[in-house]
């Protein structure tokens, strides 16, 4: 494992950790072998594991955060039913978005330790939405579901996002690499975050930086453990 992680790849700013398989995938350099690995044994199984998506960078992250913010996109509550942020204050809407999308700066994507999964032979001609209802009993992401529940904790993986604690929902299809992730996660502190966004474009500043606290506790560390 890495013992010179950077600021920069702590939130987002830099890929220099990162390894790409194509123009659009990318995960951490020291995960790569751990993935492959796992990604072979669900093959063996008739499971055909994919990423459908990696890294994220913080501008990539600031694009979805700001455009949930000012109604370019669409923020679902937890029974994925879409909400007005019109009708929210500030905080209503920041809290709203947390539930499934990240801050900037404090994406667990940033840290290329962290994945969401899918096995595009079981979508059955049908898009991809990552929502919960794909993963569970009845959905077509089911098998996935189950066989991760069986094999990930063998090659290093859990869900962070397991059950809704009462910050991020669950997402089962969010799967993280613990050895790695667990290193990134002690090293995000509360000043680090906040003299990230101090610099950034994110739409309300004053009023996040004014609940960076609360958010930090609530939807940054508030994640389960493997």
């Amino acid at each position: 494992m890495p013992t010179d992680i950077s600021k920069a790849s702590i939130t987002g700013c830099t890929d220099e950790h990162i390894h790409y398989f194509n123009d659009r995938i990318g995960v951490h350099r020291a995960m790569v072998d751990a993935f492959t690995k796992l990604q072979q044994a669900a093959l063996t199984d008739g499971i055909n594991l994919q990423i459908a998506s990696g890294f994220r960078s913080f501008e990539q992250q600031l694009s979805i955060f700001n455009g949930k913010l000012s109604g370019q996109r669409n923020v679902l509550d937890i029974n994925n039913n879409k909400l007005n942020l019109a009708d929210l204050r500030t905080k209503e809407k920041v809290t709203s978005i947390l539930l499934f999308s990240a801050l900037p700066g404090a994406s667990r994507h940033h840290w290329g330790t962290d994945i969401d999964v899918y096995d595009p032979d079981l979508l059955n001609n049908e898009a991809l939405q990552l929502e919960p209802w794909e993963y569970e009993a009845s959905g077509h992401q089911a098998k996935l579901t189950a066989w991760l529940n069986d094999n990930m904790k063998e090659f290093g993986f859990y869900r962070p996002y397991d059950l809704y604690r009462g910050g991020v929902a669950a997402e089962p299809w969010h799967i993280s690499y613990h050895p790695l992730a667990s290193l990134y996660h002690s090293k995000l502190t509360l000043d680090l975050l906040g003299e990230c966004l101090k610099t950034s474009e994110i739409l309300n500043k004053t009023d996040i930086l004014a609940m960076l606290e609360t958010i930090y506790n609530q939807y940054i560390i508030n994640v389960g453990t493997p």
